[in-house]
Formats: structure tokens, sequence, C-alpha cells
């Protein structure tokens, strides 16, 4: 038997952050050394932080990260045990995104990446080149502080494997696992047991499978160790990285970190015997014969053995049930981590939220209620870092901590009912229980004041008064009436959240949460300049479907049971009078249903669609209940007020990442602002098919007639009432 115990780690590393990524990179290696293993795995960039962005342009950064790898080697980390670390290094004129092996206090090569990740959230070309140089190893003369520091002049640099006396191994970063033709494949085939993949991958819903089916994948069919590890928490943006360090061996997971957790550093171990992979290599003649062919990939030897002999008293690691989270329970916690990283790194003393009574308002308060509860759990576990940010951002006294997680937040959390003479009761009461449940300093405010003096200024400045729709009064006037109503309710939300911890004596600024989701956001459906902008947004990436089932889900995990009564309500943005024969509803206003936005966002963005192959998919879709006229015209409103309300995502509130059509304008959802709402030449290009459409279902029907009248006349009927029929009638 080769015993090998191998360690890889969640990380919660914050970008450009040296000090405290330096710390925790530490301390993730003594509890490695501590617990036995042999091998380190931390997470893509972990130096300096993936989010750095252009940062990564600046020498600065490269320097710095070349400090702190020093200081690492200098001291006895790396003894005896494998360090892969990475970091930013620039190569003649290049900048590559590498790891670094280390081991006995000497770098044993560096691996910069080869496919970079280019879609989606991420920039890598921006910053970074791709190494192509596959088949050599060039010579890396290492900057001139460290080899003096090292003793060690230069390293090996390129595409290579690391071949110990009883093993080889290999990194995979990232992105290319996910590639066509990923590294792992050919890596196996020249005796690599051991793959090493460094990742900076974000949360999305539903998106952990698909990431877990690929480390499977990758070790199934050609045996292997499969080591993965991921930064963890908000390191400074809008994406939330999702942890989840593994270790995989033969297609079987063995060891699974955390998903979401407050905690800085997360070890994940494995105890492996390294004979079963070189058992299942052996076993598959298909593996031994492309290996007797391979295509030889370069190696750097050392000599060293890793792994240990058979031995009773270690205990090897078993398949475990892999755990994964519920969409639900995704919404409570990634968001929730994501809230508890931006408070506390951002200098902010609590929230405050706007909270109406609605779903999307309700949803944040009840992800922010989620928060305090996991702050108040990690506290109860031991976690001594987040009990010292707790009691600092709680502005707790003499030795005291949350112990409980309504008081925490009442001591964090403001929450705002903002209602007007448009606000119903039952929304006020709503808003008044469940900031009860949560424990928020809850505050009830009347704006009609405002409104009033607003509109008074109006009418001295222009001698007229604007009138709702339901009074008579224009669509131009309705409109404005609803965007003076909301806008006053974001002048009002900033102004509280920076001066209640005045009023109250409390330290520090309040950061105000928006509660757009991302179906409201791809409809243009809110104001620009309200409550849909604030500090940051939890749900805005989120669509109104999920939210509604994370509603019903906390409702009973959370203990927030009014939840239930808030989910059931029709969604209403109540800034229009409410009348006996009347009452405004959001789908009504949208005229769509926030079903339909899901499908259009999901065809804009994933599917990559345009009008018009939107238009032919939803006849697919739909075409049982809805006529191609039908469908053509539901897709042409879409885009018309998509166009029209695009301009509002350039001042979108920065959003947590969670849907993978979120319209985000910033950094996700690239595209213009300015559009021709009118699509003339796409919009005629669905007027054609819908006519091409409606004359082939014409000329089928007349065809049907026609047989239908043949065979009544062989029956003795007669034909002469049916002829050919008349294709133009009907149409």
């Amino acid at each position: 038997m080769r015993l090998l115990k191998v360690a890889t780690c969640n990380l919660n590393q914050w970008a450009m952050e040296f000090d405290s990524n330096l710390l925790q990179i530490k301390d993730s290696i003594s509890k490695s050394k501590q617990a036995g293993a042999v091998i380190r795995l931390g997470p893509e960039l972990e130096i300096p932080g993936y989010g750095c962005e252009d940062h990564f342009l600046e020498l600065d950064t490269i320097n710095h990260s070349w400090e702190c790898l020093k200081d690492i080697l200098v001291g006895d980390w790396t003894d005896n045990i494998v360090c892969s670390i990475g970091m930013p290094i620039i190569k003649g004129s290049e900048r590559y995104n590498c790891q670094v092996l280390c081991f006995n206090r000497k770098i044993i090569m560096i691996r910069p990446k080869m496919w970079l990740a280019n879609d989606g959230n991420y920039r890598e070309l921006r910053w970074f080149t791709a190494w192509k140089q596959r088949d050599q190893l060039d010579d890396f003369q290492l900057p001139l502080n460290v080899s003096e520091a090292l003793g060690q002049k230069s390293v090996p640099f390129g595409y290579a494997f690391v071949k110990f006396q009883d093993t080889a191994i290999a990194v995979e970063v990232c992105e290319e696992l996910f590639t066509p033709s990923p590294p792992h494949a050919e890596l196996a085939l020249n005796g690599v047991e051991v793959f090493m993949n460094a990742s900076g991958s974000h949360h999305q819903l539903r998106k952990l499978d698909v990431r877990l089916r690929a480390f499977i994948g990758a070790t199934h069919t050609r045996g292997g160790v499969y080591m993965y590890s991921n930064h963890q928490g908000c390191d400074g943006g809008r994406l939330y990285y999702d942890g989840c360090s593994s270790v995989v061996v033969n297609g079987d997971v063995v060891a699974q970190g955390s998903q979401f957790s407050l905690n800085d550093v997360e070890v994940v171990v494995a105890q492996i015997d390294l004979d079963v992979v070189a058992s299942l290599r052996g076993s598959l003649s298909s593996f031994q014969e492309q290996a007797s062919c391979k295509v030889k990939v370069p190696s750097v030897d050392v000599p060293y053995s890793l792994c240990l002999p058979f031995d009773l008293k270690i205990r090897l690691s078993v398949p475990l049930k892999i755990k994964y989270h519920s969409p639900e329970e995704e919404i409570a916690f990634g968001p929730g981590c994501w809230l508890w990283d931006y408070l506390r790194r951002s200098g902010a003393s609590g929230f405050l939220l706007p909270l109406s009574g609605g779903a999307d308002s309700s949803s944040v308060a009840a992800i922010v209620g989620c928060m305090c509860q996991m702050v108040v759990k990690e506290i109860a576990n031991g976690d001594e870092q987040v009990k010292a940010d707790a009691i600092r951002i709680g502005n707790y006294k003499d030795g005291q901590y949350p112990t409980d997680s309504t008081e925490f937040a009442k001591r964090i959390f403001y929450t705002v009912f903002m209602g007007s003479e448009n606000s119903s009761e039952m929304t006020k009461s709503r808003a008044k229980v469940l900031a009860e449940e949560i424990g928020s300093w809850h505050l009830d405010v009347s704006i009609d004041g405002v409104i009033s003096a607003l509109l008074s200024l109006f009418q001295t400045l222009t001698g007229k008064r604007p009138r709702f729709k339901v009074d008579g009064g224009s669509n131009v006037e309705n409109l404005s009436l609803q965007n003076i109503q909301a806008r006053i309710r974001m002048v009002l939300a900033f102004m509280l959240a920076s001066l209640l911890p005045w009023v109250h004596n409390k330290p520090g600024f309040y950061l105000v949460l928006g509660s757009s989701n991302v179906d409201e956001g791809l409809r243009g459906y809110l104001t620009k300049y309200d409550c849909s902008s604030a500090d940051i947004n939890p749900i805005g990436s989120i669509s109104k479907q999920d939210l509604r089932s994370f509603l019903r889900w906390a409702a009973i995990h959370l203990g927030y049971s009014s939840l239930a009564d808030i989910e059931a309500a029709p969604p209403t943005a109540e800034l229009e009078p409410i009348r006996s024969n009347y009452s405004q509803l959001d789908e009504v206003d949208m005229g769509m249903t926030y079903e339909e936005l899901s499908v259009y966002g999901r065809l804009r963005k994933i599917f990559r669609c345009g009008p018009v192959s939107m238009f032919q998919n939803l006849c697919y879709r739909w075409g049982a209940k809805l006529t191609p006229s039908q469908v053509a015209e539901k897709v042409k409103h879409f885009f018309k007020y998509y166009s029209i309300n695009r301009h509002k995502m350039t001042t979108l509130t920065p959003s947590y990442h969670a849907e993978s059509y979120s319209p985000e304008d910033n950094r996700f959802d690239l595209r213009q602002f300015l559009y021709n709402a009118r699509w003339p030449y796409q919009f005629r290009k669905i007027d054609e098919l819908v006519h091409e459409l409606d004359v082939k279902d014409v000329q089928e029907s007349a065809n049907h007639e026609s047989v239908a009248a043949s065979l009544d006349g062989v029956g003795g009927m007669g034909v002469a009432a049916t002829g050919s029929g008349n294709p133009n009638v009907g149409i």
C-alpha cells in the first residue's frame, strides 16, 4: 500500500488585503500539517485574492505577492509538505496566473494557467496571458530578493508534472478542468496520480452538481485522486465564492468541505491508498493501450517519497454521500454569508432596509435574519473571528457578545415601512410582524407630507397638479406620481441610514439594502433611483419564482411564520390609489407574468436568443396553448420594454450574483443601453414568420378538408359541397 494524506482548503480571502490573506494561507498550512497531510492545496490566486481585477495590472500586486511567498518559504511552513500556492507572476513581458509548487523551503516549479476563464463573470484575458508552450519547460529566474532569501536562482516554468519517488502529482487550474480537452486526461496517461485543481469558482443557484460531476468524471474512467480548492466568501465584489473544497478518488467523493460558512479557514483532509488508482488503471485495457502511445508531458523530478507504507493505525477515507443544498437553502445561506463579509469589511455598523411587507423586501429581511442566526451559531461553535467581528459591529461592551439572533438583529438591523395613502393596512401589518419575528429595529413612517410638499412646489412652478389615472389623470401623470413616492423612499432611506445610528448613540453608518429581483431588472419594472437604488442588493440576481419558494421555506426553517402570508399575497407596488374596483398588480402593470419573465431571461442570456430565435423557440414551447401571433406579441412586448428600460441597469445597485440570466450591466451582461425599441428588422422577420405559419396552417386545413370531401364522395355522399375549398377563407 502507498498511503497518502492530502489537504485542500476553503479560504475567505479579501482582494488586495495581503496581511490577512497571508495569515490565512499560513493557518491553512499549519492545520494541514497538524492533520498529517503531505500535500496542501490552496485556491487560485490566493495571495492577492481572486477578485483584484485591474489591480492585477499593477506591478505592486505582483511584487507584494512575491514578498508574501518569500515570507512563507523562509519559515518552516513548507517543511515536509508540498504546498501549491496561487499568485500572479510576470515572465518577460507577459503576466501569468500561476500555481507555485513549494516543498522544503524551495520552489519545485511554477505552473502557469493554460486556459483562461473569459466568459460570464470572468475577464482573465484582460489581465493574464495563457501559457501556450505545452511541450517545453522554461528556466525562470527568480526575483533577486527571493533568490537571495531562498538560495535558489531559477525554477522550471511551464506545463509539467512533478515526479516523486513513489507517485506523480500535477496542477490543473480551475477553467482547465472544464475545457473540451482537459489536461488531466493526458497527465493521467503520463502516470500522474494526484491532480490539484486550484479554483476561484462563484456561487450560482443549482450549479454545484455541475462542478462535482466534473471532478467525478475526471477520475471515474481513468482513475486518480482529484483535489479541489476554492475561495469562500465575498472578496470585494458581487460574487460569492462557495467553497466546497473536495477530494475525489476514482470517481468517489471521499471528502467535502462546506459550501456556505462564516469561517475564514477550512481545511479538508483525506487519507488515500494510491494503490487503488494503479489497480483501476491496470484493469482498463483501453487505458493501457492509450498510455502506451501517449504524448509525453515534461516532468520535474523530486528525490523524495510522500507515501507511507501499510499501517493498521491509519484509517482510510471512504466514499461520502455528497451534500447538496436546496435552492431555498442556497438563497438563505449564500447571500447571508455575502452580507456578513460585506458588513464586517465595509466598516458599517449594520443594515437599513425599506420593508414594504411585499415578497422582495421581506426576502431580504429574512436573509439578514438568517445571517444573524448564522453568526450566533458560529459563535456558539467557538469561532473567535466571527465573535470578534460581531462584538465590534454590534457595539457590545464588558465582555458581552451575541447569544440570541433577535437581540443581535436589534443592534445591527433597521427596517422602515414608508407608507403613503396608497399603502394598505395589510402590508403595513405584515412588515411589522416580520420585523418583530426577526428582531429588527422597526419604524413606521408616513411620506404623504413630503409628497404633498413636492406636489405643491410643482403646482407653484407650473400652475398644474398631476392626478392618478383612476382619478382622471393621464398615463404621464400617473407614472410621475408613482415615481415621486418611490424616489422619496430612496432619499429617506439613505438619510435614515446615516443619521439613525447617531440618534441612538451608535457608531458608524448603516448600509442601505436594495430589494429588486432579477426579473424586475430584466423587464425594467422599477423606478430609476427608487428603493432599488441602495448600497448593495442580496436578491438582485434571484428570480421572483425562486424568492417565493424561499419565502415558503423560510417561514418554516428560519422560524419567520409571517412569510407564508407575505408569499401568498399577490405582488403589488402599492403606488396607485386603492379603489373598490381597482388595485394595482405587478403582473398586470408589466403585461407579463414573472414565470414568463424567467423564460424570456433564460432564452435571452443563457441560450443567446435574439427576438426572432426567441419567437421560434417559444412557438415550440407555448404552441399548444398560444398561436404564433400571440407568441409574437409577447416576444415583441418583452423586447420593447427590455430595451426601453435597459438604461436602468447602468445604475443598478451592486447585486449578489445568483442567476445565470442576470441583466446586471456592470460586470455580467455587457450590452448597450440605448436601443431602437421598435426593433424594426427583427420584428419584421417575426411578422414574416407568423404570416408563413398562418398561411401554412390554412393550406394544411384546406388539404384536410379536400381529403375528407373526397372520402365523402367515395362513400356516396357527393362532392358538390366540397370542391377544393377556398384557401383564403378565415385568414
